[in-house]
């Protein structure tokens, strides 16, 4: 089956939930990117494997996209298919002294913790301001205020192209700082639920944390258009400290800026391309090298480049819900 009849079951399937020629610019939100030669929403785990399946058994090129929030993509887009993930549902088990929340892998993870919030549940205060989703989360071990997914999961479904879905405990994962097996191994499989672990507690007091972490946030993070903290920590350092001792807050290139409010954030000015990013993260990078001897690696994933190199974008597959 060549890869037009996999886009043919996908028309009849999905209908006009597949989009031809769809502008990634209004799912990322860096708000930069060209096109995908597909989009399809999904909107419960079970179309979510379907379609990944589909992809799987036609070597169709696919890229599964949660909240687009720490994504790059290409001005010259994506010549695959990109599976936008909006299967949301979220179960709490609020019975016997361990609950937990069931989720599916599209839902927003910031609205996950305040739903825990309002019924008690404490343990995700941290990511309440969080843009992404639990897949994502999984994915990219997201964190904050002390606290991560590496913390919080119990066990997840996963999808995987030979040997099915499975379940997959927490150290199944091999996390680290930002990071999972599945980030380090692309395509080695497809976060579908997870169960996160909680614990009860007075929800005036989760409130109270919430909101603090939220304050903190509207502070120290700038608004508009990025994708978040761009680099990793260093051990035992910050990136934002970093770039701002090197110099280069409000630096600009092209249509996006350096953030005078927090270093490690690059803001799109509305008139932005992907080449303005790649080429302000070089910048950045080869000047901290150059001042400090430290190599910032990127947190944010770089899709339809091959690698970090000047004037030479090529073409990744990925997988960031």
């Amino acid at each position: 089956m060549t890869q037009q009849q996999a886009i043919r079951i996908l028309e009849n399937k999905f209908g006009h939930r597949l989009q031809p020629q769809a502008d990634l610019r209004s799912f990322a939100t860096a708000r930069v990117g060209g096109n995908a030669a597909w989009l399809v929403t999904v909107k419960n785990t079970l179309e979510l494997a379907e379609v990944v399946q589909i992809c799987w058994d036609n070597n169709l090129k696919f890229f599964v996209l949660g909240a687009g929030s720490n994504i790059l993509f290409n001005d010259e887009g994506f010549d695959g298919l990109v599976i936008l993930n909006h299967a949301k549902k979220i179960e709490m088990n609020i019975a016997g002294e361990n609950p937990t929340l069931w989720v599916e892998s599209g839902a927003n993870l910031g609205l996950v913790a305040r739903k825990a919030a309002l019924a008690g549940l404490s343990g995700l205060e941290w990511a309440g301001t969080i843009p992404g989703t639990v897949g994502g989360a999984i994915y990219g071990n997201a964190g904050a205020h002390d606290g991560d997914m590496h913390r919080n999961l119990l066990l997840a479904e996963i999808l995987q192209q030979k040997k099915g879905k499975s379940v997959w405990k927490n150290e199944d994962f091999q996390f680290k700082y930002r990071s999972s097996i599945l980030k380090r191994q692309q395509n080695s499989g497809i976060v579908l639920t997870a169960t996160l672990k909680c614990h009860y507690d007075d929800p005036q007091m989760i409130k109270e944390r919430m909101s603090s972490f939220s304050e903190h946030r509207r502070k120290t993070q700038p608004p508009g258009a990025s994708m978040g903290s761009m680099f990793k920590n260093p051990a035992g350092d910050y990136a934002g400290r970093l770039i701002e001792a090197a110099g280069l807050k409000g630096y600009t290139v092209g249509g996006v800026k350096v953030s005078e409010m927090h270093a490690n954030f690059f803001v799109n000015s509305d008139q932005a391309t992907a080449r303005d990013f790649f080429n302000l993260i070089q910048h950045v990078q080869k000047t901290v090298k150059k001042e400090f001897d430290v190599e910032l690696e990127l947190e944010v994933e770089m899709i339809g480049f091959d690698h970090i190199e000047e004037n030479k974008p090529a073409s990744q597959e990925g997988t960031s819900q």
